[in-house]
């Protein structure tokens, strides 16, 4: 993974781009997972699309599919058109979501990023962001005085800013995509929902602090606020010597059951608790 800082350029739209590179560079540097690097404003590397690219142009649309389609087949499986869309787009939504709530989790900071913002390799699925967003914070913030810094008075309104950023950014994708995935609005968006709280969960269990991310992730979507059609709902299951285990079910379906029938997600509706259990306690 490569990782070049963020630099600023004149505007005060642009002063709060060191503070974001800062955030997003150890945001990649802690979650392996999330294959990103900050890049400074300017042209794009050659073969990467942005996230308006991907709105615009249809042909870069079915590029976007095409692409995961062949790494699909690279692994020696075979994907139904709607599968490959549904794939490209679980990837981004898991991707992009996390660079905001990432930012959110770690320094309690709300990136604006926009789709303009964020490019794509399509051959390898990685992705670049440019920091150059104002963001929200909190009035304690020792960034909260920066020009483009947006104070909010409290979390919840944090909280709020975080689920609107997430959900005007990847608006656009959603109305483009829909027709390839197939799926009409809600079960996109609990797509949507699904990626934004897997990745606070995740990036939690990566820093040790599983039951925080937990928390931040249910206060976040205590319960369905539109456009997102559910919360968290994080629930326990209990193993066979009395452990506790952290679940929930997904609202919506990243279709990774129709490549490999028996490794269904662990969150998807088809995987019973019993099953859940199981392949916790033999994590263990």
């Amino acid at each position: 993974m490569t990782m070049a800082p963020g630099t600023a350029t004149a505007g005060p739209a642009l002063s709060t781009a060191p503070s974001l590179a800062d955030t997003y560079l150890r945001l990649v540097g802690c979650c392996e997972a999330l294959d990103a690097r900050v890049a400074p404003p300017g042209p794009g590397t050659a073969g990467r699309f942005s996230g308006a690219e991907l709105t615009e142009s249809q042909d870069t649309l079915n590029a976007f599919v095409d692409a995961e389609a062949a790494r699909i087949r690279r692994r020696g499986q075979t994907a139904r058109r709607d599968v490959a869309a549904s794939r490209a787009l679980h990837d981004y939504l898991w991707s992009v979501s996390l660079l905001m709530s990432g930012a959110w989790y770690l320094d309690r900071r709300v990136p604006r990023i926009q789709p303009s913002e964020v490019r794509l390799d399509l051959t390898t699925g990685a992705f670049e962001v440019t920091p150059t967003s104002d963001f929200a914070c909190l009035p304690d913030d020792p960034a909260a005085l920066l020009p483009g810094a947006r104070v909010l008075g409290h979390e919840e309104a944090l909280r709020a800013e975080l689920r609107s950023a997430v959900a005007d950014h990847v608006r656009p994708l959603l109305t483009a995509i829909g027709p390839a995935v197939r799926r009409g609005p809600r079960a996109l968006w609990g797509m949507v929902a699904d990626d934004l709280v897997s990745g606070i969960w995740h990036l939690g269990r990566t820093l040790g602090q599983e039951e925080r991310a937990i928390r931040d992730a249910t206060e976040l979507l205590p319960t369905g606020i539109p456009p997102f059609p559910g919360g968290a709902g994080f629930r326990r299951l209990t193993g066979r010597e009395g452990q506790r285990y952290p679940t929930r079910t997904r609202l919506g379906c990243c279709l990774y059951y129709t490549l490999a029938p028996d490794q269904a997600c662990l969150t998807c509706p088809r995987t019973c608790d019993a099953e859940r259990v199981r392949r916790l306690e033999a994590a263990d």
